[in-house]
């Protein structure tokens, strides 16, 4: 700042500019009006120059004070000057120094402000020391009550334990009894369904060929395998299972998906989350092999009703009952559905799915508890009248508020879905459970994704 200081004063400018000045005063009447004019825009042209340098030595000098010194003097000094030479200068009319600025508008606004405010301030501390003097006295209690409530636990601890260590020794007790009882029923419809097919098998032997010791030991056989076929001996529903109804059933299945979303996704996103970092793509993972599962359950429960039809057309054939016949032996044996192959054929869709592409040495085997869990479920929903179902779901549709639910990190202004995470439960054309989405704007530009080539060459069955 000094170097531009000694700049200015070794250029002589004012002196050159009060030379100036004076002889622009003498000669003034003798010339002309443009003379005149080129006179005083030569003054202008170097004051604007020496004010140039004075606004440079201003900006350095403030600079050099900091944040916070030198603020007081430009608010009060320059601030007012401006506003009164600009005013001045738009209205046509010299500086007038009565004017007031707006600092001194300022200055007395906020001296008349003051007072209030101060009151306003007192208030406020006294009623924070009030307030804070209550939260103690509040504090106290809790402390002495929260004191009280640990002696008092400590004298029941003794007690608590005996009671607990008699009621676990009952409920051991009861669950024995229960157990019990459960095998004594069990062993009973046992005994009436042999009984029946007894009574069946003699009241059908006149008249028939006896069938020969290897084709009885091949439907032994056959009927403790998990599929029954035309060969099989076919036994009577368990009445156990026969009386449950189907408003419990669908209830049971109902909580099991609602678990299945809540519990035993999390988990396979956990496994996942393992050797794939991106959210997303798990996601896609376990929504496409819930999809998948369900699939191939409803194939299998299909080919599984076919062949219980051909087990049970000998015995019911012309009846009435028929379906009533074929649905309620699905329901007696669901145990005989194999899951596992099941399993397997969603792994094998899941491997050359298109839209989820991952490390090749990521194994879909690790879903494979979650994926057994979803067949049982829906096989067995398709036993419901009428079955449950999942809705369709396709990447960069429209959301439909009524099917889905939007994620927690999604845009909840965005009107299409980019990933589905969990499907809709449907009965028909209505939503038994919602499903749940992702929607982000630009979902309907279509992503590029290459399958892992390892898992590509694994054929679909």
């Amino acid at each position: 700042m000094a170097e531009m200081l000694r700049r200015l004063v070794s250029n002589e400018s004012l002196r050159t500019l009060q030379e100036k000045l004076d002889c622009w005063l003498k000669e003034y009447n003798a010339n002309t009006c443009d003379q005149n004019l080129n006179f005083c825009l030569e003054l202008i042209e170097q004051v604007a120059k020496v004010q140039g340098q004075l606004f440079g030595i201003l900006t350095t000098a403030a600079q050099e004070g900091g944040h916070n010194d030198g603020v007081e003097t430009i608010k009060s000094r320059l601030l007012p000057w401006l506003e009164a030479s600009f005013t001045a200068a738009s209205m046509g009319k010299p500086v007038d120094s009565r004017i007031p600025s707006l600092q001194d508008t300022f200055d007395r606004e906020r001296d008349k402000d003051s007072g209030p405010r101060d009151r306003d301030i007192e208030q406020l501390d006294s009623d924070l020391n009030s307030t804070r003097n209550q939260l103690n006295k509040v504090q106290d209690e809790l402390k002495s009550l929260q004191a009280q409530e640990q002696a008092r636990h400590r004298g029941s601890d003794g007690r608590g334990s005996e009671q607990r260590g008699s009621s676990k020794r009952s409920s051991e007790q009861r669950n024995a009894d229960a157990n019990y009882e459960k095998q004594l029923r069990n062993l009973k419809d046992e005994i009436a369904v042999l009984s029946g097919e007894k009574s069946t098998l003699r009241g059908r032997s006149t008249g028939s060929r006896s069938p020969s010791p290897d084709s009885r030991s091949h439907s032994r056989s056959r009927s403790r395998s998990g599929s029954p076929s035309t060969g099989m001996k076919v036994r009577t529903p368990s009445p156990n299972r026969s009386k449950l109804s189907s408003v419990a059933r669908k209830a049971a299945l109902l909580s099991r998906f609602s678990d299945a979303y809540s519990q035993a996704r999390l988990d396979a996103q956990c496994l996942l989350r393992r050797c794939i970092d991106k959210a997303e793509t798990v996601q896609r993972i376990i929504y496409i092999a819930t999809v998948e599962a369900f699939h191939v359950a409803k194939m299998a429960f299909r080919h599984f009703k076919i062949r219980v039809r051909k087990s049970l057309t000998p015995s019911y054939g012309g009846s009435n009952d028929f379906e009533n016949a074929v649905l309620d032996y699905i329901i007696c044996h669901l145990d005989t559905y194999d899951v596992q192959s099941s399993v397997n054929d969603v792994i094998r869709a899941m491997n050359i799915n298109p839209k989820i592409s991952f490390p090749p040495e990521v194994d879909f085997c690790l879903l494979s508890d979650f994926i057994r869990e979803i067949c049982c479920i829906a096989f067995a929903m398709q036993t419901l009248e009428p079955p449950l179902d999942i809705a369709f779901g396709a990447d960069g549709e429209v959301f439909n508020d009524y099917k889905y639910r939007r994620s927690y990190d999604s845009d909840f202004t965005a009107p299409l879905v980019l990933y589905h995470v969990w499907p809709a439960l449907m009965e028909n054309d209505c939503v038994i459970m919602k499903g749940e989405a992702v929607t982000r704007r630009g979902a309907f530009i279509s992503r590029s994704r290459s399958p892992s080539p390892i898992r590509c060459a694994l054929p679909r069955f």
